[in-house]
């Protein structure tokens, strides 16, 4: 076994806007198990292939609850990790993790996302048409991708739209990875406090949606409501407006397969699943700790260590993904991806996202057959220095 010093940092520079950056490909051949220094200086373990993403992510050896939700910021190794929020049950283990899955299960069965679907392709359908009725080049992102899934979560949770710009700014500031400590706070402090007040409301006056239910089940506190509620609010609009928007440009970009995709719409599904697994927003992977030594891949894990599990790496394992997994093929035979995560803390809306997504692609590309890019690609700004990946505008015409 061995346990070296860190000699590299996590690759986070892209040459090319859809690919993780090219250093992964030499790690998952060469050092799958690798100890770096990641962004905010933190030393840890980085893992790259797909069993082993899958392996950290599974194991109840390797925990959620004292992970960091950002890849940025202040921290050092030996820096006291605050409290984990209440209600932030991505940063929780079982059995406190179990008990919030278990109340939010139920709201986003696949049954119950597919019965949502017509309501999805409305909303979809109304921001198409205003959309058109637009003149000159338009921003994909504002003008669609962003609105669609936006308004879903908030018809779900019961948020009143009208509140969109404050939680979406807010929201933005919460993942990019160059917000000061105090701009964080403020950001998370803001949304909180928004849901919180929302939750009490609630409380005295229900309403047919996800929040008011949650109040009445008598098994969350005010504060407990409002960390979830962010967390579904956050979660709900930012990861499927990025897939919508990023999904899109892909596309546009690969002129072949958009031509395959349009002479047989049957492959819309494969092709939700394909986008998933090529574009794998969530680029700097999942925290967890070694709650114990922990041997992996002959090294050597010690108790506390910082291990990040790369799924943006782990879905171009080529072990995994056979049929050269570099390529984006609206083809390919559907294999299990880790763009939603793995094990306890699999995304607990990704039914609703693949929903969104086909409904989304789907009325977009027959909308607008001649859709394409109105600046050059190079051109276009990406979410570099995001948690979530993506494009921030994306100035389409047709």
């Amino acid at each position: 076994m061995t346990n070296t010093q860190p000699t590299m940092t996590q690759p986070t520079v892209r040459t090319c806007p859809f690919d993780p950056p090219e250093e992964y490909g030499a790690l998952r051949e060469q050092a799958p198990v690798t100890q770096v220094t990641f962004p905010d200086g933190v030393t840890g373990w980085l893992v790259t292939r797909y069993e082993d993403v899958r392996t950290v992510l599974s194991d109840p050896r390797f925990s959620a609850k004292r992970t960091l939700l950002r890849t940025g910021g202040p921290a050092v190794n030996d820096a006291p990790v605050p409290p984990t929020p209440p209600g932030m049950f991505i940063l929780m283990d079982a059995p406190e993790h179990t008990r919030f899955r278990r109340l939010l299960t139920g709201q986003f069965t696949v049954r119950r996302m597919r019965q949502l679907a017509p309501a999805v392709e409305k909303i979809v359908a109304e921001q198409l048409e205003a959309m058109a009725s637009a003149e000159g080049p338009v921003d994909l992102v504002q003008a669609f991708a962003l609105p669609v899934p936006s308004l879903v979560i908030c018809e779900l949770l019961g948020v009143p739209y009208a509140d969109r710009e404050e939680f979406q700014r807010n929201s933005a500031t919460f993942l990019r990875l160059d917000s000061s400590p105090e701009e964080f706070q403020q950001a998370q402090a803001a949304i909180r406090g928004f849901i919180h007040q929302l939750a009490v409301a609630k409380r005295e006056n229900p309403t047919d949606d996800i929040l008011s239910e949650l109040a009445h089940s008598g098994e969350l506190t005010d504060e407990e409501l409002a960390g979830v509620g962010m967390l579904l609010l956050i979660a709900g609009h930012e990861t499927t407006a990025n897939m919508i928007a990023l999904g899109t440009m892909c596309l546009l970009q690969n002129p072949e397969q958009l031509a395959a995709l349009r002479a047989d719409a049957s492959l819309m599904d494969g092709v939700v699943e394909e986008l998933l697994r090529y574009l794998t927003i969530i680029q700097f992977g999942l925290r967890r700790t070694a709650l114990e030594d922990v041997e992996l891949h002959g090294h050597q894990i010690k108790e506390g260590s910082l291990v990040v599990a790369s799924l943006a790496s782990g879905n171009r394992d080529a072990a995994h993904f056979t049929d050269d997994p570099e390529r984006l093929d609206v083809g390919r035979p559907h294999s299990p991806h880790l763009a939603f995560g793995h094990g306890i803390h699999q995304c607990l809306g990704q039914q609703l996202a693949r929903v969104e997504m086909k409904a989304a692609l789907s009325a977009l590309l027959d909308r607008f057959p001649t859709l394409r890019l109105a600046v050059p690609v190079e051109q276009v700004p990406m979410r570099d220095n995001m948690l979530v990946y993506g494009v921030h505008e994306l100035p389409v015409t047709w």
